[in-house]
């Protein structure tokens, strides 16, 4: 995942200014620690050192990881510091584990001022250029990435790097207007707007971030969270109630997609994705779009907020698009997000397949919820996965189904209990997982309930995205024989995380008053997963029977592309009676699937030729400025996009379409869906043989 592109240009022969000696009006920023971030800062070393799964002491090595990942959150593609700067910080690099042991944060936020400093030089700087002519012609190349280069040597060499910024930044609105004038006021005040919201940051925002560089420095998935941070996070995103229904983070200075709520609006256009960036925002079927690069998380997210029923638009870059290509306009009705839309679905689909006719019901997951409250307040009615997925098999069973697919795809988990309940209604009873604690002691999970729901033929779809309870689930289901797994290696995160409220936590009979808030909350690594066979999800995940395409590269998303991710390794497996076997059918199973894939090529080749372009957006660091070639490229990249979706459309037996075509949006070009239920027919159709 690129990390932070912030860029804008400066200086060229062709504008009459000093760019060596030019000095930003406003640029001093001393922000400080406070008491409490002391204290705390010292607690969560103590928790960490002492509680966490994953046994570590710090010392100079850790220090030095820390410090790495602060500068890499602060400027990650080196556009910001200078050498000079890191010569400075170089005596910060070993001893950054004191100053969190003994709750010292100067030097992390000495190295913030510093990074405040050059920031809002550069923009300063890049606003100052607006003010002059600039020339357009010259032929130039621009290198926007640079987090494989130096930092600059001088502000000298900033300055001519920020110039081209500039120029491609103009260039890149000529492509949509071709007024000079109009296009330098949009810069401008982008440009300020960069520079207001840094006067906005806060020595919490300071703190959060050093956090984040230690905490990432010991496992993905120990994360602390000042007390704002705490407050989004519990409701996994106030965000995800706050008009679209998304989770959302600020990167490379785009308001960027991390995920999208299953059910919330953005989720029923189908047309917002994971890694989107939101260009610009704009209020009603009229209202202009306000450009919100570079802004604060919290004020985009104040922005995107509106009453219900109110309309928003956004301009979205998908994350295979270059920062020159036409963004993509979106609506979406604000709503509050209704828990019960996010909660498992059913749909059936009709094949005719080895002579025969099939109704495959499809379960789609979303998560593994329950209303916690109304399960301890004794309501017999409370909303949970196993009680609606158990009334859909019912629902499916009526219907007459002839196979069942389980879609965990996009489900990151949730409660461990609904895991085991869930398996439940497909097995007869027996151990689900086993939970091994920072002690080494092991747990085994069981199934208790005798009762099966459904007995039937059953597939279990995942994706690079199903994690924590949705691998224990296919986990469970593929050491039992009970079905078969198709898609994708999933994401592999199998250790367990408890929530410690820190104020709480170390008050333990200390009533003062001072502690009773503010300290925010530790998510503590306390455990690990594993099968009921002995493997642990950890880092390597649930690999599928049969694999299908993806979009989502597995090279960049997951738990072993994590540096401080816990490395999978075995225990001794459980007692457990398997109910069925694979191992006969698969061979056959692949061989028909793949027979399909050599028949109809054209669905693979776009995934293939989606995955090449992902990997030409990843790769390209060097921009051309000059209208007519980007203008060019624009247009190249716009064509390309719909000749491959064609591939996908003719794969899927719908009708092509054009450039500017926009009554496709909503056809369902859900390949792996559909593959999944043509493997079951095939399975349906062996184990007739089979008898």
């Amino acid at each position: 995942m690129i990390k932070r592109i912030i860029i804008i240009m400066v200086f060229a022969i062709s504008l009459s200014l000093d760019s060596a000696g030019f000095q930003s009006k406003e640029i001093l920023l001393d922000l400080k620690p406070d008491e409490r971030q002391s204290i705390t800062s010292k607690v969560v070393v103590k928790m960490i050192t002492q509680s966490n799964y994953k046994k570590i002491s710090l010392n100079d090595s850790i220090s030095a990881l820390i410090f790495a990942n602060y500068l890499k959150s602060l400027d990650g593609t080196h556009i910001y510091f200078l050498d000079s700067d890191l010569k400075e910080f170089d005596k910060f690099k070993t001893r950054l584990d004191d100053d969190l042991t003994l709750g010292e944060l100067s030097d992390p936020f000495a190295i913030f001022n510093t990074y405040m400093k050059r920031y809002r030089e550069r923009w300063e700087y890049a606003l100052s250029l607006l003010n002059h002519n600039i020339d357009l012609g010259k032929k130039e190349t621009y290198q926007y990435d640079r987090k494989d280069l130096p930092y600059f040597k001088n502000m000298q060499e900033a300055n001519l790097l920020w110039t081209k910024r500039v120029k491609f930044d103009l260039l890149n609105l000529k492509l949509a207007n071709a007024d000079l004038t109009v296009n330098k006021e949009i810069l401008k005040k982008r440009y300020q707007n960069f520079i207001d919201q840094s006067k906005k940051m806060t020595n919490q925002d300071v703190f959060q971030l050093f956090m984040n560089a230690f905490t990432i420095s010991v496992d993905p998935h120990t994360n602390y969270f000042t007390p704002a941070k705490s407050a989004d996070n519990a409701i996994r995103m106030s965000r995800s109630l706050e008009g679209i229904g998304a989770t959302l983070a600020s990167e490379n200075e785009y308001i960027t997609i991390k995920s999208i709520t299953p059910g919330g609006p953005a989720y029923k256009t189908k047309r917002f994705h994971a890694d989107d960036r939101i260009v610009a925002v704009a209020q009603g079927k009229d209202g202009d779009f306000q450009d919100i690069l570079g802004w604060r998380l919290q004020d985009a997210i104040q922005l995107i907020r509106g009453a219900r029923g109110s309309l928003v638009r956004f301009k979205i870059l998908s994350k295979d698009k270059k920062i020159s290509d036409r963004p993509e306009v979106i609506e979406v009705v604000r709503e509050k997000i209704i828990l019960e839309e996010a909660s498992a679905k059913k749909e059936v689909k009709s094949y005719y397949s080895n002579g025969k006719n099939y109704k495959i019901g499809f379960i789609n997951i979303p998560s593994f919820y329950m209303d916690v409250a109304d399960y301890q307040s004794g309501n017999p009615n409370y909303k949970s996965t196993t009680r609606d997925v158990k009334l859909i098999l019912d629902s499916l069973k009526l219907m007459k189904v002839d196979g069942i697919v389980v879609d965990l795809r996009n489900n990151g988990g949730g409660s461990l209990q609904e895991a085991i309940s869930l398996t439940g209604l497909f097995i007869k009873n027996g151990p689900v997982v086993q939970v091994r604690d920072s002690r080494q002691k092991i747990r085994v999970d069981d199934d208790l309930d005798s009762t099966i729901n459904y007995n039937g033929p059953l597939a279990v779809l995942i994706d690079r995205f199903s994690a924590s309870a949705s691998e224990i689930f296919a986990g469970a289901i593929q050491d039992y024989g009970r079905g078969i797994i198709l898609g994708n290696q999933s994401y592999g995160k199998g250790t367990v995380q408890t929530q410690i409220d820190i104020a709480k936590a170390i008050m333990n009979g200390n009533d003062n008053p001072d502690l009773a808030s503010g300290m925010g909350q530790l998510n503590l690594t306390i455990g690990k997963f594993y099968r009921i066979n002995g493997s642990s999800t950890q880092h390597k995940g649930v690999m599928p029977d049969i694999a299908l395409p993806s979009l989502i590269p597995s090279s960049r998303y997951g738990e072993d592309t994590e540096p401080a991710a816990l490395p999978w390794d075995t225990i001794e497996g459980t007692k457990y009676t398997p109910v069925g076997s694979l191992i006969d059918l698969l061979p056959s199973l692949r061989s028909m699937h793949t027979q399909r894939a050599e028949e109809d090529k054209s669905a693979y080749t776009y995934f293939e030729d989606f995955d090449a372009e992902l990997n030409r957006a990843e790769h390209t660091k060097t921009l051309t400025i000059n209208e007519q070639r980007l203008k060019q490229d624009r247009d190249i990249s716009e064509q390309k996009t719909v000749d491959r979706n064609n591939l996908l459309r003719k794969a899927m037996g719908l009708p092509l379409v054009k450039k500017g075509d926009s009554n496709a949006s909503t056809d369902d070009l859900d390949f792996s869906k559909r593959e999944a239920g043509q493997i079951l027919t095939d399975y349906i159709f062996l184990k007739g043989v089979e008898k």
